[in-house]
């Protein structure tokens, strides 16, 4: 940011820069910083997350839709942003994403693929933020107390209405209740095929396809679906809102569930039917995040809101199946309570960091699913084998039925 020369000069000869922006939290603290990005306010559950890369993969992720992220890393934006590292689909629409909070003001751009600075990517995309906040006191907050809902306001000017700010944020609604898949799923059913991207060779396009996938976007990622058509998977992209006779009208070999934002519960009272009469046809199906979680209400079971939730990309978590400890990405405020699992039910996955679930499956069907991200975008590659494991239950079961 640069210094105004307007602001008034102290006796050291230092020139005191006034907030251009605010974050009110609901529970009445304000926190002063200088405008980044769009100007206006916008309103949102706070975030924390932990990590070390991947800003611009993390705010264009449908699963953010409603909530302000908070970086505890300090340098955000030192590698500018491009038009290649976005994760929803829609690259043209504003991000879902309501607003950002950083440590430190955004720097010149440093990396032979930067395209724009980061400041230009979130004006342009119509995100406000705020830097210069002890982004380590807030996350602090938040873990001791919760998430909790703020407003975030960019003005030039440095005026604010505090107290009308302070209102505004204290009558948010809470996130629990909240059904926010019909801001960020497809309006009609589309082919995917694209591929990892490659250093010197960019995005592919796959080639030949295994099995036949039909993925119901509840925000999907597109590294998900790279990495389904990585695995050899003809990929058919379906809305939220799909029945399951359309969904099996196109004939799949498995049923994909995806991530996605808001209360399970709420998503689930239209999701759950539909998934339950899938699950009655004998298709694989994978899970990932909040498609775990509505897969978890299908079985029986029930979801609970987290106190700060798992948001970074450093996450320890163990797969029982094989023993392994991976290092894995998560992103989620709602979390699967496993202590009461049905007979049929499994717990395959578990977090070392709280020990809350992070996996089931079904003993008596090819159906599996797993809270955090596998497709590590950003993150480590870890759990990539999830998706090869879904493609050997689609080829199992089409041996069966040859």
């Amino acid at each position: 940011m640069s210094q105004d020369d307007t602001a008034p000069t102290t006796e050291s000869g230092w020139q005191d820069l006034a907030a251009t922006a605010l974050l009110v939290l609901a529970d009445g603290t304000v926190l002063e910083g200088f405008g980044i990005g769009a100007t206006g306010e916008a309103a949102g559950e706070v975030c924390f997350n932990t990590a070390m890369t991947g800003y611009q993969e993390i705010l264009t992720d449908p699963s953010y839709a409603g909530q302000i992220i908070t970086f505890t890393f300090p340098h955000i934006g030192n590698v500018g942003t491009n038009d290649e590292d976005l994760e929803a689909i829609d690259a043209v629409s504003p991000s879902p994403v309501r607003g950002v909070v950083l440590a430190a003001a955004i720097t010149q751009p440093s990396n032979w693929r930067a395209a724009s600075h980061l400041d230009a990517w979130l004006k342009a995309r119509g995100l406000i933020g705020i830097s210069g906040i002890d982004t380590r006191a807030l996350t602090a907050l938040i873990r001791d107390h919760g998430m909790q809902n703020a407003v975030i306001a960019h003005s030039p000017t440095g005026a604010f209405d505090v107290a009308a700010l302070r209102q505004k944020a204290a009558q948010l609604p809470d996130m629990t209740g909240q059904d926010l898949v019909p801001l960020v799923t497809a309006k009609d059913a589309y082919e995917w095929d694209e591929t990892p991207w490659e250093l010197g060779r960019g995005y592919g396009r796959r080639s030949e396809a295994k099995a036949h996938v039909v993925a119901i976007d509840y925000g999907v990622k597109r590294n998900i679906l790279r990495l389904l058509a990585n695995a050899g998977c003809r990929v058919t992209v379906v809305p939220a809102t799909a029945s399951a006779d359309e969904i099996m009208a196109h004939k799949p070999d498995g049923i994909f569930l995806s991530n996605g934002p808001g209360d399970p519960a709420a998503t689930g009272e239209y999701a759950v039917p539909v998934i339950r009469a899938l699950l009655e046809r004998d298709v694989p199906v994978f899970g990932i995040c909040l498609g775990h979680q509505m897969l978890a209400l299908a079985l029986g079971l029930k979801t609970k809101k987290m106190g700060q939730g798992h948001h970074g990309a450093n996450h320890p978590v163990k797969d029982h199946t094989t023993g392994k400890v991976e290092i894995v990405s998560m992103n989620h405020g709602f979390a699967v309570d496993a202590d009461d699992l049905p007979a049929n039910v499994q717990e395959t996955h578990v977090s070392l960091f709280d020990g809350s679930n992070s996996g089931i499956a079904l003993k008596d069907k090819p159906v599996f699913s797993v809270q955090h991200h596998p497709e590590a975008s950003p993150g480590p590659h870890d759990s990539h084998y999830l998706f090869d494991r879904f493609v050997g239950l689609m080829q199992d079961r089409a041996q069966v039925t040859a």
